[in-house]
């Protein structure tokens, strides 16, 4: 089986048990700081190794987490550690953060500029892509900058790509350019 599948199932499966206890946020939130602790490189290896017992991860985990997230949280993940899935917790807490923001509407919006946006910008990006209907209800940025756009932004999200960048503006005369030349050639 597919991670994604397997990330997918055990992802639903701890929604739906937020959902039914009532904390659907607070799980969120333990997920994310499970999210933010894998960045470690150390803890991300002790998950995907197969030489650490199962019983000394869970140990571990339980020392990391005990006082810092719920215990739904903390008994989900030793199931998942007790039939060997544990290396597949950093996706399956992925795939609960994606599962999470679809049941409550959020859009993600990648926006790649030239320079640090200001937040007044990104708020105006909000506000145009409400008012055209191209997102609905909440909106989440992922911002990043790149200088070789030179200037401008692109901004991805769902389906949708708007590269308004000066680098694509190039782009774009280069092949204008370069068709012309060929039909003036023919």
């Amino acid at each position: 089986m597919s991670t994604y599948r397997i990330a997918s199932r055990y992802a639903k499966s701890l929604i739906d048990l937020a959902i039914e206890q009532g904390k659907l946020d607070k799980i969120l939130e333990d997920v994310t700081i499970f999210v933010n602790a894998t960045k470690n490189r150390d803890l991300l290896l002790l998950l995907k190794s197969p030489l650490v017992k199962p019983d000394k991860k869970e140990k571990i985990m339980s020392a990391l987490f005990q006082d810092k997230i719920d215990p739904l949280t903390q008994a989900f993940m030793q199931i998942i550690i007790r039939k060997g899935r544990e290396a597949q917790l950093p996706e399956i807490a992925q795939e609960f953060i994606n599962q999470y923001r679809e049941i409550k509407g959020i859009s993600i919006v990648d926006i790649v500029s030239a320079e640090t946006l200001s937040q007044d910008v990104i708020e105006s990006i909000r506000k145009k892509l409400i008012d055209s209907k191209l997102a609905h209800g909440q909106i989440e940025f992922n911002t990043s900058v790149d200088k070789e756009l030179i200037g401008g932004f692109v901004i991805s999200f769902e389906d949708k790509l708007y590269d308004a960048s000066v680098k694509h503006q190039l782009d774009e005369l280069r092949k204008q350019f370069s068709n012309r030349e060929y039909q003036a050639a023919i």
